[in-house]
C-alpha cells in the first residue's frame, strides 16, 4: 500500500467527519467532505470546527507526502461564506514555501458552486522521522 494513504487512513476525525482524500502529491492535496447532519452548528450551517478540519486535514496530507513527518505549528482561518446541509466541500492544499525545518501552506475550500467558503495558512515543522515509522503495523 502506498505510505501516505497508508499513515493517512489511521486519522480517525478525518474517518468520523467523511473526509476523503482524492489526490495528492508532495506538497499538494485535495479533499472532499460531503456536508451531512453532523457538520452543522445550531444555526443549521457547517460548523466552523468541521471546515477547520477538512483544511487542517488537506494540509497535512500535503505537507507529509514527501515522506518525512510534519506537525503544524501555526494555522489561521477565514471564514468567507456560510454553508448549508448537502455541500459538497472542496479543500486544495499548495505548498508555499519549503526548507528542511519549516513550510508553509495555502489552503483554499470551496463549495459545489466554485465559491470560495475559507482561506486556510499553514506551517509546518519538519521532522527527520519518516511518515512510515508511524504507520500502525498488523
Amino acid at each position: 500500500m502506498d505510505p501516505v494513504l497508508e499513515y493517512f487512513d489511521g486519522d480517525q476525525l478525518a474517518k468520523t467527519l467523511d473526509i476523503e482524500l482524492l489526490e495528492y502529491t508532495p506538497g499538494t492535496a485535495r479533499c472532499r467532505m460531503i456536508i451531512s447532519n453532523k457538520h452543522l452548528n445550531g444555526m443549521h450551517k457547517v460548523h466552523g470546527a468541521s471546515i477547520f478540519a477538512l483544511a487542517d486535514f488537506a494540509f497535512a496530507v500535503a505537507a507529509n507526502a514527501h515522506g518525512t513527518v510534519a506537525v503544524a505549528i501555526n494555522a489561521d482561518i477565514s471564514f468567507v461564506k456560510g454553508v448549508d446541509l448537502g455541500a459538497i466541500l472542496i479543500a486544495e492544499a499548495v505548498e508555499q514555501t519549503r526548507n528542511p525545518k519549516l513550510a508553509t501552506y495555502a489552503i483554499t475550500i470551496t463549495d459545489d458552486a466554485g465559491d470560495i467558503v475559507a482561506l486556510f495558512t499553514g506551517m509546518v515543522y519538519r521532522k527527520k522521522n519518516l511518515i512510515t515509522e508511524y504507520i500502525k503495523q498488523g
